[in-house]
């Protein structure tokens, strides 16, 4: 992985993985400042900048990745060391994205000195954190993603006959996380260097241009935010998991199903948790412990982390009778012979987002039916098959999305390309579509077609994997 050569080629491997089993084994980190501000720690971050699309992004100083990358080796290393003598991050740049509801996202965009020295914490602290986190936390984490999120929903479901869903949307999480709690948090997890956290602090309390200093939150936008909100939200993981999935027994169990039977004898409250980020589902096997789940991950949210949840987003779902949408999936739990079994397809705002940038994709085709405007095309069409591609119903969406799509491609394209059978594409696109398929063929490159695409099964995620342990890829 280039992730792992990168590390080999600043020496930094073994300090992560001393890190990672050191705080494995329980132990707290009181001098970790040094290792931040070590050489080969910041020279090992700006070189993960460089490879970030965001590092064309300019701050509230109006500088990138490209005034950085005149600085000599040790003058970057001075630079950085300097700032972080007496640091005080300038202020953030406020953008808006628009979300799939319609509504907008604030981001916050710090400047690329301090995005550098984010990523020098978050290379520190990430080793350490990892050996802590919750197994079945997917987002923003080494090696895991969204499919592995649905491959357990999906795995509960199929196997566990689990088919009550609570659906928990926290209110504007990260707007809302709290600063002394976060503090609290992260020393509770081993990161007790008192420097490093008076820097962090410093972060989350960065300046936002035109509206002032936070009082609490944690920018999206920032390197080292999703590391802060997944601090956050590890103690809801542990607490939700303690009171059933890894509830300590009296007596030692052979299996995990004998161990299952004996808590189906107590009065606890059968259920799994599974999140990506902030958006998170448990899953249970009857309405009345959905609603006690419900109830009870509420309060904990609102009493221990300071966190609201949106009443008219949160609820209680029977996959028997309804869908539930979790990162761009709908899941359904639908008859198979005596059993039920997961059923995931595309949300709707989802599949209506694709219409309509494919059409803004053919337009651009139209008006200049160059390679890259046909390469762009392609890796849009390439990129939602292989995101959605895990949805059992992917065939049945995407078969939709070209019928509805094909009339307005066909006729916008038709001056420019030819509509034909691709019985002799280049190798790449062999694997990419079936020879039967009929698509438009422009400036001697195949357009993929949208409906070319099967179901691929979805891979838990495996325990064994980790960036921070020896023999992790073995």
């Amino acid at each position: 992985m280039s992730t792992l050569r990168n590390w080999d080629y600043y020496n930094m491997t073994e300090t992560f993985t001393d890190l990672h089993e050191k705080a494995s084994q329980g132990n707290t980190f009181s001098h970790l400042y040094e290792t931040i501000i070590s050489r080969e720690n910041i020279l090992l971050a700006f070189r993960m900048i460089k490879t970030n699309k965001g590092a064309k992004t300019p701050g509230t100083d109006g500088k990138t990745i490209d005034d950085m990358k005149e600085l000599l080796e040790n003058d970057l290393v001075n630079e950085v060391r300097t700032k972080l003598r007496n640091y005080r991050p300038k202020k953030v740049r406020r953008e808006w994205i628009e979300k799939e509801n319609g509504k907008w996202r604030p981001l916050g965009i710090p400047c690329i000195l301090d995005r550098v020295i984010q990523q020098c914490f978050k290379q520190v602290l990430e080793p350490i954190v990892e050996s802590q986190f919750f197994k079945h936390s997917y987002g923003f984490r080494p090696l895991r993603s969204a499919h592995h999120a649905m491959a357990r929903i999906q795995s509960l479901i199929n196997r566990g006959q689990l088919h009550y869903v609570v659906d928990v949307d926290i209110k504007s999480f990260f707007d809302n996380v709290n600063h002394r709690l976060l503090k609290k948090q992260l020393w509770n997890i081993g990161i007790q260097d008192r420097k490093v956290l008076a820097c962090i602090s410093k972060m989350v309390k960065s300046e936002i241009d035109g509206e002032g200093v936070p009082e609490k939150g944690s920018p999206q936008g920032g390197i080292l935010s999703p590391l802060l909100s997944n601090i956050v939200l590890n103690d809801l993981d542990q607490w939700v998991a303690d009171q059933w999935e890894v509830f300590p027994l009296m007596k030692s169990y052979s299996s995990d199903d004998a161990r299952r039977r004996a808590r189906k004898q107590t009065n606890l409250k059968q259920g799994y948790l599974v999140r990506y980020a902030d958006d998170f589902k448990i899953l249970c096997r009857d309405g009345k412990t959905a609603q006690r789940w419900y109830h009870a991950v509420r309060l904990y949210l609102k009493e221990r982390l300071k966190l609201d949840i949106s009443p008219e987003k949160s609820q209680i779902v029977n996959l028997r009778k309804r869908e539930s949408e979790f990162l761009g999936f709908t899941i359904r739990a639908n008859k198979k012979g005596k059993k039920r079994v997961a059923h995931t397809g595309v949300i709707s705002s989802k599949r209506k987002k694709m219409k309509q940038e494919a059409k803004k994709l053919i337009r651009r085709m139209k008006s200049s039916p160059s390679a890259e405007n046909i390469h762009r095309y392609n890796s849009f069409v390439l990129g939602l098959h292989q995101y959605f591609k895990r949805a059992t119903h992917v065939s049945l969406v995407f078969s939709r999305l070209a019928y509805d799509l094909k009339p307005f491609l066909v006729n916008r394209l038709r001056p420019v390309g030819t509509l034909k059978h691709p019985f002799q594409p280049p190798p790449f696109y062999k694997k990419t579509f079936s020879l039967g398929t009929k698509t438009i063929y422009m400036n001697g490159t195949y357009l993929f077609p949208i409906d070319n695409v099967k179901t691929s099964h979805a891979m838990n995620f495996s325990s064994k994997l980790s960036l921070y342990t020896n023999g992790g890829f073995s």
